[in-house]
């Protein structure tokens, strides 16, 4: 009730402002709100890579500015380390509430615009949801989950058309929603096709010849969509599962479900150089593909194969390739991490030589990226029980943040004995987080052991568990 009042009287207010300056504001777009326990003292909003504005709250929390120049389409609104959509049009008067401490349940639209956004929040969390339903059905036959994700994608097209028909959304959004409502069924089906050919290569013969058909309909083009999650998951899980295709048919005797060899990458890049001739979007998942390449390296030859690799692509990043190669170079097999400090959760700084005296596995996260880190605790916390025989140590990536790192740990009730955080660096925290997905198995001594592997919680990944204790 009070969320309803306290939004009540912001519309009010910016309504009475809206509708003064009607006239000389037609072409503008304002954005408003409160942010109950920020982050910060201020809210970015982006679209593609480019910062449109930074938005700072007052004493009260709250926000308020006009914008100009603002094209129509989907903008970023970014809380550290909180992000979500929006979408903009010029004339639009929008009100945003949000309790960061459930920022995604919590978040409000209101005012002239809202709708639109409101509709993408909703589609937000549906699909959200849709990561659930994947993993029960994909055990199901094709032929049933064809099914389930035929009604799923008729029944989002379904509920639009009905809110369509109830407001005056602009031509723009209406063929981003559909678009976004086709992209969302797209990367339903490239998830069950990939999990399916996986873990129960039986059922994959059954699947009918049809059922990837909605591939000719994937833009790898698409401007309009090319920072938009429900586009960009369906293209990474394309290439995935394509890859893992092509290994199958070229290699029958091969493992081609280890999306972390080098061969995979390899595959990804050139498909999406091959299929992709809009820069931004190639150079984001090249970027990705690259920067896993190199961080998984082992040694100078692996690094090798990764540069080669880059300079045959249209790639426009070699420099930021080559700058993280020579940071992997401290982290290949073989290498000490005995001296490298790091910071207590107390505030002292030690080394990884102070507190590794047996077998240890370091996994990175950072407080940027929630479902991450929530779900590696989790995996973690399991693997702590089922392996006392190893250490697992988490390293928080997020230098200079060091009251929002004890702060997550303490809210979320996480075990702290083997918390630490970076205490110093020699590169800048973009290339930091490149190592977010890569584990470093460390013997006794802190010297690196593997460094090639990503958690996971796969029979594959605790194979490899394995093959490190008994070594």
């Amino acid at each position: 009730m009070r969320r309803l009042l306290l939004l009540s009287i912001f519309y009010t207010i910016f309504s009475f402002i809206g509708c003064k300056n009607k006239s000389t504001n037609t072409d503008k777009v304002y954005i408003g709100g409160k942010i109950v326990n920020p982050n910060l003292d201020y809210i970015i909003l982006s679209r593609d890579a480019d910062i449109i504005d930074t938005l700072g709250l007052d004493k009260n929390n709250q926000f308020g500015q006009y914008l100009e120049n603002i094209d129509p389409g989907i903008y970023t609104l970014q809380h550290n380390p909180e992000n979500q959509v929006v979408y903009l049009e010029p004339g639009d008067s929008i009100m945003i509430w949000v309790n960061t401490y459930a920022f995604d349940e919590s978040l409000n639209f209101s005012g002239r615009g809202s709708k639109e956004s409101s509709f993408l929040l909703n589609l937000f969390l549906q699909n959200r949801a849709n990561n659930d339903l994947v993993l029960n059905y994909y055990k199901i036959k094709p032929e049933k989950f064809e099914k389930i994700s035929d009604s799923i994608h008729q029944k989002r097209l379904e509920e639009f058309n009905l809110i369509s028909s109830q407001r005056n959304f602009s031509d723009d959004f209406k063929n981003m929603a559909r678009q976004s409502i086709d992209y969302e069924y797209y990367d339903l089906r490239e998830r069950y096709t990939y999990l399916i050919k996986k873990y129960y290569p039986e059922y994959a013969k059954l699947i009918p010849k049809d059922f990837n058909n909605y591939r000719d309909s994937i833009d790898f083009n698409n401007g309009l969509l090319q920072n938009y999650y429900l586009y960009t998951n369906t293209i990474d899980d394309y290439l995935r599962t394509r890859a893992v295709e092509y290994c199958i048919d070229k290699h029958k005797d091969r493992d081609c479900f280890n999306v972390s060899d080098f061969d995979n990458i390899q595959r990804r890049a050139i498909l999406i150089d091959s299929l992709s001739s809009t820069p931004s979007i190639k150079n984001r998942f090249l970027d990705i593909l690259l920067s896993k390449a190199v961080t998984i390296s082992s040694n100078d030859e692996d690094l090798k194969k990764v540069m080669n690799l880059a300079e045959s692509l249209d790639y426009q990043q070699i420099d930021q390739i080559k700058q993280l190669s020579s940071i992997q170079k401290n982290y290949f097999t073989g290498k000490s991490l005995a001296n490298f400090t790091l910071l207590n959760t107390n505030g002292v700084e030690t080394t990884y030589g102070d507190i590794i005296n047996k077998k240890t596995i370091i996994y990175f996260w950072s407080a940027n990226n929630i479902r991450r880190y929530i779900w590696q605790f989790r995996t973690i916390k399991k693997l702590e029980e089922k392996y006392p025989e190893l250490d697992f140590v988490g390293v928080n990536l997020d230098i200079g943040h060091e009251k929002r790192w004890l702060r997550i740990l303490n809210e979320n009730n996480y075990d702290q004995k083997n918390q630490y955080q970076l205490s110093k660096r020699k590169f800048s925290n973009d290339y930091a987080t490149k190592y977010l997905y890569r584990l470093n198995f460390l013997d006794k001594n802190a010297v690196i052991v593997r460094g090639d592997v990503a958690l996971s919680s796969s029979a594959e990944f605790e194979s490899q568990l394995l093959q490190f204790i008994n070594q």
